[in-house]
């Protein structure tokens, strides 16, 4: 018993220094890593989650984003204290096998592979719902209703969201350097796009629509918390790219700060505007809803095929990121022996994972096809929460166990206390349904390590040679 609680228990050794054994290059640099989380994490979320959200919350959607920030943002700060502590990849799931664990650090990586794949999967939904608005717009027609959502929505595939797909995969097969470039583009793009938004919402402006500000009460304004939270998912996809940052123990951090304040101020300025400038009861199934804001307001098509274009460049970059996340996951488990040796296989040429890159795609393009938005989006919400609340453990932890380490950033402890309460908080307002299947998938994960990743383990072996050796040197 002693024996198995130490395999489940094993610990993987914090590295030094920034010694490059994965064959990942790093390249890159504090401003495109700052975008890499705002990609990440500004898209279908602001450009969807208003129509989900403010039919449950009202007007006091407003308050379910700054209470998603302030969680989010507690979350962000054990990230950057744990990022410039443990510069690797695979984010929270690296930070927890070094701090609690082969076994909490595979229940994570159940989360995370649930938070990047369908998340992935559900911004490339809401990528579909542009794409039609600016065809309608620029060309006067759009994508037949079978090709364009998915079955559960009368459709038969979500088309646009499995080109999505494999346009982001091509692009991460290229190399890193030239899906950062396009990144950094996009970011910039979409930043414009959502405060052009802003400043045409605002000339709509109408206190009225905020009469009945919280029409169903506190319950409201948390359950739409918990659907607004999948919009900041993207802060932790700076955590993924430790191993190819520079500087990653100065830089990881600041990126995961500066990104944090630009996502929330863009996210309160552009639902303050939409509601100022539309009635609560508009929103409520409205598709590309921003853009069909601006397009009342103005009284022409031309706004809202600009706001169209955004949030298709827009979603192509969260697409990226988030999918460029999941690989590196799937990276640092493979490396780990957690997961198959495929996806730790680095092309020569372009220094990619490539078939790691294509497997992902593939299934999270399947899902893509298939699985209508609303679901996929509670499913990230609570893999993102239970990641997030071992992210503030594992800053407890490593405090007490390693009081020395070099850290490039530091928080109050009672920053993870806090943001562990507020992750709680916002779970249990989510549907019985979404926890039922968050543990089922869970359950499933961790089946797999005790017959297969338990077995494999690369610090398991380690481990094991070291005692042997131990015991030669003594006889």
């Amino acid at each position: 018993m002693a024996t198995l609680k130490r395999q489940l228990f094993r610990i993987k050794p914090i590295p030094k220094g920034n010694d490059d054994e994965s064959g990942l290059k790093r390249t890159i640099g504090l401003f495109p890593l700052t975008l890499i989380g705002i990609g990440g994490t500004i898209g279908t979320g602001i450009f969807f989650i208003l129509s989900e959200a403010v039919p449950v919350a009202g007007p006091a959607v407003i308050v379910s984003f700054v209470i998603a920030a302030i969680v989010a943002g507690l979350s962000a700060l054990c990230y950057a204290e744990l990022a410039g502590s443990v510069p690797v990849s695979g984010s929270s799931y690296s930070y927890a096998y070094t701090t609690l664990g082969e076994l909490p650090a595979m229940g994570v990586a159940g989360c995370l592979l649930l938070e990047y794949g369908v998340s992935t999967a559900a911004v490339a939904v809401g990528w579909s719902q542009y794409v039609n608005q600016l065809l309608g717009n620029l060309f006067g027609f759009e994508l037949p209703h079978a090709i364009s959502v998915s079955p559960e929505e009368g459709g038969v595939i979500n088309l646009p969201a499995v080109v999505l797909v494999a346009l982001c995969m091509a692009l991460l097969i290229r190399g890193t350097s030239e899906s950062v470039i396009v990144n950094t583009i996009m970011v910039l793009t979409k930043i414009v796009v959502l405060l052009f938004f802003a400043a045409i919402a605002f000339t709509g402006w109408n206190v009225d629509n905020f009469a009945e500000f919280a029409p169903f009460g506190f319950n409201g304004v948390m359950a739409g918390a918990g659907m607004i939270f999948f919009s900041y998912i993207g802060l932790d996809a700076i955590a993924t790219a430790g191993e190819e940052a520079k500087n990653p123990k100065r830089n990881l951090p600041l990126a995961i700060l500066f990104a944090l304040v630009v996502v929330t101020t863009v996210y309160v300025l552009v639902a303050l505007a939409s509601l100022g400038a539309q009635p609560t009861e508009d929103f409520g199934g409205q598709k590309a809803g921003l853009s069909q804001i601006v397009e009342n307001i103005v009284g022409a098509s031309w706004p809202g095929t600009l706001v169209a274009a955004g949030a298709v460049i827009s979603i192509f970059s969260v697409t990226l990121v988030v999918l460029y996340g999941q690989t590196r996951i799937l990276f640092a488990m493979s490396r780990d022996g957690m997961a198959p040796k495929v996806f730790q296989k680095v092309n020569p040429r372009t220094m990619t994972p490539v078939a790691n890159t294509v497997i992902v795609s593939v299934i999270v393009a399947v899902l893509a096809g298939v699985l209508p938005i609303n679901f996929l989006a509670e499913m990230t919400s609570i893999g993102t929460l239970v990641a997030f609340i071992v992210v503030a453990v594992a800053v407890i932890v490593l405090r007490r166990r390693e009081p020395d380490l070099e850290r490039g950033f530091k928080v109050p402890l009672a920053i993870p206390v806090l943001a562990i309460l507020g992750c709680l908080w916002i779970i249990k307002d989510l549907r019985p349904i979404t926890i039922l299947v968050f543990l089922i998938w869970t359950a499933v994960v961790l089946t797999w390590y005790c017959f297969s990743g338990r077995k494999h383990s690369v610090v398991g072996k380690r481990q094991a040679e070291a005692e042997l050796a131990a015991e030669g040197a003594e006889r």
